[in-house]
């Protein structure tokens, strides 16, 4: 009986190649898996190819709205950016493919998964590591990894086993999309110093083409999730697309970044998130008007954490269940409107309110309604500064007190 292996399939050159690949060195039926969680593009034709190349069979499996509500919910709630800046597009979707290549795996029988990662990436830890931890008995295949090929010895390789070639192939970037958003690297952008040229964005309009006149916003929360845009009830999924298309017309979302890869080296990639960048931005607003200070001080620390795990692929550790436990607890009175005024790449917070706001006017205020009490202020000052008082005096003013 032949054995069986599960191909994360996405079309391209490198997995289109994976399929031959794998039936020569190995003897594996192929089947393919190609799944969509926001690439934008149609799967049909992938399906097609796939089986036109040698794949025995091939899922088409549309994942934007499991995506959207079992791992954008919870990335947004943490506000997660890695290194202060990336949104975690593609590390986001890892676990979500890794989790379907074992599904599938289980219900087709198969002994093996296979994925396009190279030797060098992130994606390659963050595929092997969520597979070990679900099914540690499947193997996994990496071709591009096992046998690396430069770009003409795949060409050569494709032509050779009539593999299509991709209608992209002179794209001299690498490109990974998804619900929430767009990665690019390779070519001109691998010199940190070159400015990256129109040609890499696709989902957002430079600061030149960006409207002169700024759009206003509202987003509406409910538990720290994005339910309502202007006013109009959404699905979180549908929210996201209309927000790319918004926010990316006035140029939000741009990030040039040079970041530390798991590996041990630095890269340089750009990304476009329109609507990730807006919704953090909007969503840490609310978050500002209905945290107490001491939840509102902790949660970053813990939002770094959950950022790096997700990065490094630790999707489903017991870090990852510990540290969410924690932050969707936060998220419990966070519901309210955010305004958010877009303009020439920026996202601005204008205006927020909420039904559990903790900003209380009349506790606030300087004009007449003031009810805050002033006169507590001084027996609190005294006590919050005794501790370093008694430090000076004893410590460096030479004060003697009886034990």
């Amino acid at each position: 009986m032949t054995k069986k292996i599960i191909l994360a399939y996405s079309g391209g050159l490198d997995t289109s190649c994976s399929i031959k690949w794998l039936q020569e060195q190995y003897g594996y039926d192929v089947i393919a898996v190609t799944m969509d969680v926001g690439e934008g593009k149609e799967l049909e034709p992938v399906k097609e190819k796939a089986l036109k190349v040698g794949a025995s069979k091939c899922y088409v499996l549309p994942l934007q709205d499991r995506f959207a509500q079992e791992y954008l919910v919870p990335a947004l709630q943490a506000n997660t950016l890695y290194e202060g800046v990336y949104p975690l597009i593609s590390a986001l979707s890892r676990p979500l493919i890794a989790q379907t290549l074992v599904e599938i795996a289980k219900k087709e029988n198969a002994e093996a998964v296979a994925h396009g990662c190279t030797g060098k990436g992130n994606d390659q830890v963050r595929f092997d590591v969520s597979i070990k931890a679900l099914a540690p008995h499947l193997q996994i295949v990496a071709p591009a990894r096992e046998h690396p090929m430069p770009r003409e010895e795949a060409i050569a390789y494709a032509k050779k086993h009539n593999i299509p070639l991709p209608i992209e192939l002179n794209n001299p970037f690498s490109i990974d999309q998804n619900l929430w958003g767009r990665s690019c690297e390779c070519g001109v952008l691998e010199d940190p110093w070159v400015e990256p040229p129109e040609a890499a964005y696709a989902l957002t309009n430079s600061f030149e083409k960006a409207p002169e006149k700024p759009e206003e916003i509202i987003i509406g929360f409910e538990h720290g999730i994005p339910v309502s845009l202007n006013g109009q009830a959404k699905s979180f999924p549908a929210l996201i697309a209309e927000l790319n298309q918004i926010a990316g017309r006035h140029g939000v979302g741009r990030i040039d970044h040079v970041e530390n890869r798991l590996i041990g080296i630095k890269s340089r990639e750009v990304y476009e998130a329109p609507a990730a960048m807006t919704l953090i931005t909007a969503h840490k607003a609310l978050e500002s008007l209905t945290l107490v200070r001491e939840v509102a001080h902790v949660k970053p620390y813990i939002e770094q954490q959950f950022a790096n795990l997700i990065y490094d692929g630790l999707w489903f550790s017991p870090l990852r269940d510990a540290l969410y436990a924690f932050i969707r607890t936060t998220q419990e009175y966070v519901t309210g409107e955010v305004r958010v005024k877009l303009h020439k790449g920026r996202a601005t917070v204008v205006g927020r309110k909420s039904s559990h706001s903790l900003y209380i006017k009349k506790l606030a205020t300087y004009a007449v309604e003031d009810q805050f009490d002033h006169h507590a202020a001084i027996g609190f000052i005294k006590l919050w500064g005794l501790p370093t008082q008694i430090h000076h005096g004893v410590n460096l003013n030479g004060e003697k007190h009886d034990q």
